[in-house]
């Protein structure tokens, strides 16, 4: 059995997770810590729960979702995990803070580390998480996906009761229809989702109540 804990940070209240087992190996998803506090509370969380990290994974490259990314390679030698696709845009998050979110960032970009494609495995303790691709918000977005304990890390692919925007450059609404018919809609409806932003779910209510899934 592993434990989840859910971070909500910076200014748009994105939801990093940290997945640890019995063997205190964790993974990081989605560091989206900007502010020192946040940073503070996840290594906080980290030292009193005695969990050493073993990856750093974001579900894709928007800035929200990597704002910690530099501050844990420092901190612990992580390198950002990502799909592929999504390479070019985590390595210019300064880019993406003007054009996007008209913000100005001057860290150096995060180090890349393995560059993931869709049917990876990431294992941590006693734990397999599973790459699904859901290109869609992104080029590179993609799900992580744990069968035994029947949860999935969804990004901005989905969230309760809606979907990740497709409207950015990088965006496709024909690929995040592929996506959402042929990856998430064939989860085990007994699934946790938890979602990049708001609150959880589950696949069995996302398929009866979200419109884009219904």
């Amino acid at each position: 059995m592993f434990h989840i804990k859910k971070l909500v940070c910076n200014p748009l209240e994105e939801n990093c997770y940290v997945v640890s087992d019995e063997t205190k190996e964790c993974v990081i998803i989605d560091c989206g810590a900007y502010y020192p506090e946040e940073f503070d509370a996840l290594e906080a969380y980290l030292r009193d729960q005695q969990l050493k990290p073993v990856h750093l994974l974001a579900t894709h490259g928007h800035l929200d979702h990597n704002f910690g990314n530099v501050r844990l390679f420092h901190a612990y030698g992580l390198k950002v995990e990502i799909c592929g696709e999504d390479q070019q845009l985590v390595e210019q998050l300064p880019e993406q803070a003007k054009n996007l979110f008209g913000m100005t960032i001057s860290e150096e970009c995060p180090q890349v580390g393995r560059l993931l494609k869709d049917g990876d495995e990431i294992t941590f303790g006693s734990h397999t998480l599973c790459v699904l691709h859901t290109p869609g918000h992104s080029h590179g977005s993609c799900l992580y996906y744990c069968a035994e304990e029947k949860t999935v890390f969804t990004g901005d692919t989905l969230f309760r009761m809606s979907i990740g925007r497709t409207d950015f450059a990088e965006g496709s609404w024909a690929e995040m229809e592929q996506s959402l018919k042929n990856v998430v809609a064939k989860l085990p409806k007994e699934t946790t989702v938890l979602a990049g932003h708001g609150p959880q779910s589950t696949i069995a209510d996302e398929l009866q109540y979200n419109p884009y899934l219904r």
